[in-house]
């Protein structure tokens, strides 16, 4: 079953590694594109999320296949090998089946049960198919994935009590910051800046201000919370006397920066706590060095979180029973796709049989008006889908069982000699006049 799937997660790679391989969504449908060039990748898909970066292929063969996907990964994104390959994972067959499944489930999440990731693998199917990079094998693939994420929190109770980063991130910095009498600046009025702000507004903050990169946004925000919109450029004057600081852009530059926070702290006598649950980071990381500055980070959050989810640890071997059936009915439908060619060429065989049968018919009964003679052939075809049944679902079966075709049983269910006889004799049966009834 050649599907794989090669990525690094937070699980594998540390924050400055992801931070360094992350995958701007805008550039994946070109990605995708290029990676179409590659011989040997029939299909491909790309997951990138602020934690993960998952490329899920359809290749000719898994060896050459993972070797494909590393030279892409090293050329398009100009990466060295040394630099990223030991967090790199490859998974292979079902367990790469099982993975976009866990993916989806939120069970592979650095917040588990997380709901967004559902949008996330949707989008890269979108995106996988804006560049005609998918066909029935990953196509089906990220459909059941989706399903299997719905299901597992319709059916279970893993994405029950509702957890965020944003919110693990209001929560990590009340437990170092009194937030109702607070200055608060969150940076970034985005979806994770949006939950952020609103998380902090309902603590009651002594004052709340959005900066935002485009003031519509951040008016638009700031006024649903009744807090107060802010250009970018105005930042370094709201840390001369800001309490605490929540920074959620991920532009790629830091926003913040050691020399930014140096002269902010020349005006200032309070300490200043940061957290920052951006991917890119968005505050430089030598301004953990500073006095009276305390830096927290994305790893930061986990503690917090997993306080919250002991409910959803609970629900974890539900969602696996889900996702195990998932991926055997997948494997299943994959391996029985070898039977694809043999079972369009018996249709075909079969089919000829039946218009050689046909014309017979007609050419030993030539009084049959037209009308009569489309009642037959409907009734042929209704008997040939009826004899084809058994070893159509027999190949099927057979395929999906072991992957291949045994060329004994091949034989046996192909005997196309009786197919012809069988269909010849229940013709003539279907064309018999009934027998008439005797008077009792």
């Amino acid at each position: 079953m050649p599907i794989v799937v090669l990525g690094l997660s937070h699980k594998t790679a540390p924050p400055e590694v992801r931070n360094r391989h992350t995958f701007p969504t805008e550039r994946i449908t070109e990605a995708l594109g290029a990676l179409r060039d590659y011989t040997g990748v029939r299909e491909a898909a790309i997951v990138a999320t602020c934690n993960r970066l998952e490329i899920y292929a359809d290749v000719d063969d898994y060896e050459i296949g993972v070797d494909r996907l590393k030279d892409f990964l090293t050329t398009y994104r100009s990466m060295r090998v040394d630099d990223f390959d030991k967090y790199l994972y490859t998974l292979l067959g079902a367990q790469a089946v099982e993975q976009l499944c866990r993916v989806a489930s939120g069970l592979d999440s650095m917040l588990l049960g997380e709901a967004q990731i559902v949008g996330q693998v949707k989008e890269a199917l979108t995106l996988a198919g804006r560049a005609h990079s998918t066909g029935p094998h990953l196509n089906r693939l990220f459909r059941i994935a989706l399903e299997c994420g719905k299901r597992a929190r319709t059916e279970t109770g893993i994405g029950r009590d509702a957890v965020s980063l944003g919110a693990a991130a209001v929560e990590l910095a009340s437990r170092h910051c009194g937030l109702a009498a607070a200055e608060v600046v969150v940076v970034g009025a985005g979806k994770m800046g949006t939950i952020v702000a609103k998380h902090i507004a309902a603590r009651g903050a002594a004052t709340l201000a959005i900066v935002n990169r485009t003031p519509a946004r951040a008016q638009s925000l700031a006024a649903s919370i009744d807090g107060s919109a802010h250009g970018i450029g105005e930042l370094p004057q709201l840390l001369r006397s800001a309490d605490l600081v929540i920074s959620a852009t991920g532009g790629g530059a830091f926003l913040i920066t050691e020399s930014m926070l140096q002269t902010a702290c020349a005006a200032r006598s309070k300490p200043l706590l940061i957290v920052d649950i951006a991917v890119p980071r968005d505050v430089q990381p030598s301004a953990a060095m500073l006095e009276r500055v305390t830096i927290y980070e994305l790893n930061d959050l986990q503690q917090v979180i997993d306080a919250t989810l002991d409910t959803r640890r609970a629900e974890i071997p539900a969602v696996e029973a889900i996702i195990a059936g998932v991926v055997r009915e997948y494997m299943r439908w994959y391996q029985s796709r070898v039977a694809v060619p043999l079972i369009a060429s018996l249709r075909r065989k079969a089919e000829a049989i039946r218009l050689a049968e046909i014309d017979k018919l007609f050419a030993r009964l030539p009084e049959l008006d037209s009308h009569q003679r489309e009642l037959i052939a409907g009734a042929s075809v209704s008997i040939l889908n009826k004899l084809l049944h058994a070893p159509v679902t027999r190949l099927r079966e057979s395929a999906a069982e072991s992957g291949a075709l045994r060329s004994d049983t091949t034989e046996r269910l192909l005997d196309l000699e009786t197919l012809g006889a069988r269909l010849e004799e229940q013709l003539a049966e279907a064309l018999r006049p009934p027998r008439p009834r005797r008077r009792g």
